[in-house]
């Protein structure tokens, strides 16, 4: 696809003023067990002119002190206004006036090979913002990070340094279509960020309740292919295999347990985890599921009171 460079670049250089730079003190635990401030560094997108900023939960959780320096070098304290860690996304807040604020896309429109923007602070460096482009590689990835399970996410190959998490992943159009937060070691232009829908429906959550308040199944699960259906002699080659049931969980209280294969919730197919993730979370919590699964080969039924996520 052709388009005006320069045009580009403009709008690049016009985002880039609403990438912030955030600096933490933690404090952690040597092995005397003395308090101990560690130093962090990452990359936040303003979405708000009153001082609302995006980032990511593993950048500011448990900060003692945070610092928030704007695109002009002044330096701004911020305070966490809530966070959702299953998607790895924090609110913070600081008195400013007047911030430029991002404009945010639609990710349910993104596309395989689309040209994006990782913006961010690689390593803290002075002199703003910096850009590398690359083209959305994947969509609806799921990761296992040392956070847990991270589902939905956009991979890239755009370069995600260091202290890029929290930046912006951005469009041609400025468009701000996901929140850079993960790259693979030792990979090359493996990096991931998470869709601006989910990062926006936690953001309303936090805004309005100080969390994102999301329901919870309690289970994890692995999605069946051909390959893993013929290792394990699965009776069939799609659907959910629950590996875990966690403890006082829904799917504990109904009566699931390891081993069962999930095929419908509410009479849709779950075909992979992708797809259970999704419809759960379309639930409210305290709502009522029907879960259609097989055990040993013989089918089940399963109901299920999704409570909320711990």
């Amino acid at each position: 696809m052709s388009y005006d460079e320069n045009a580009v670049l403009d709008i690049i250089e016009k985002v880039s003023k609403s990438v912030v730079n955030i600096s933490t003190i933690k404090l952690v635990h040597n092995v005397f067990y003395q308090a101990v401030p560690v130093g962090g560094m990452g990359s936040g997108t303003i979405i708000d002119s009153k001082g609302l900023i995006l980032t990511n939960n593993h950048v500011v959780g448990g900060a003692e002190k945070i610092n928030v320096t704007l695109w002009n070098n002044e330096v701004l304290e911020g305070t966490i206004e809530g966070s959702c860690a299953i998607h790895d996304i924090a609110v913070v807040k600081v008195k400013g006036k007047d911030l430029q604020a991002a404009r945010l896309g639609d990710s349910d429109k993104l596309r395989v090979g689309q040209r994006v923007y990782a913006i961010g602070n690689p390593f803290g460096l002075a002199g703003g913002p910096s850009v590398t482009s690359g083209v959305v590689s994947a969509i609806n990835r799921t990761i296992e990070s040392q956070r847990g399970l991270i589902e939905g996410l956009v991979q890239t190959d755009a370069s995600i340094n260091p202290g890029n998490s929290g930046g912006p992943l951005v469009d041609v159009a400025g468009s701000v279509v996901a929140i850079n937060t993960a790259i693979i070691p030792y990979a090359q232009g493996i990096g991931f960020a998470i869709p601006i829908n989910a990062a926006k429906t936690c953001t309303n959550g936090i805004v309005t309740e100080g969390i994102a308040r999301r329901p919870w199944l309690g289970i994890v699960g692995l999605s069946i292919t051909q390959e893993i259906a013929r290792y394990y002699d699965l009776p069939v080659d799609y659907g959910v295999l629950v590996t875990k049931v966690a403890d006082r969980s829904p799917a504990k209280a109904g009566g699931m347990a390891d081993g069962d294969i999930i095929l419908e919730i509410g009479n849709v197919a779950t075909r992979s985890i992708e797809d259970l993730v999704r419809e759960i979370h379309k639930r409210k919590i305290g709502e009522i599921v029907r879960i259609f699964a097989l055990r040993r080969g013989r089918e089940h039924f399963f109901e299920l009171n999704l409570s909320e996520s711990p």
